[in-house]
């Protein structure tokens, strides 16, 4: 049931009516990363690169949440969004 849940809200993220934050983005983003891949395992992006630094640091954040836990929070968060911004 939660591997199915996820990947609605994979999809149902992509149809927001409106742009969630970028703190949010990055919440879903290293929710995602964390379900599919699990802890980090590549090293962290250039000086130059702000936007995979960021990406990256929030991944990082999230180390060591197992990947039902981190499945279970990725679609809570993305029904959070739906609220916020439709669908």
């Amino acid at each position: 049931m939660t591997e199915e849940a996820f990947q609605k809200a994979a999809e149902e993220v992509k149809q927001l009516k409106a742009k969630p934050t970028d703190a949010d983005m990055l919440d879903v983003y290293a929710l995602y990363k964390q379900a599919t891949v699990g802890d980090v395992n590549i090293d962290r992006p250039g000086l130059f690169d702000f936007t995979g630094k960021s990406k990256w640091d929030a991944w990082k954040g999230k180390e060591g949440t197992s990947k039902e836990d981190a499945m279970k929070a990725y679609i809570s968060k993305v029904e959070e969004l739906k609220e916020k911004h439709g669908i």
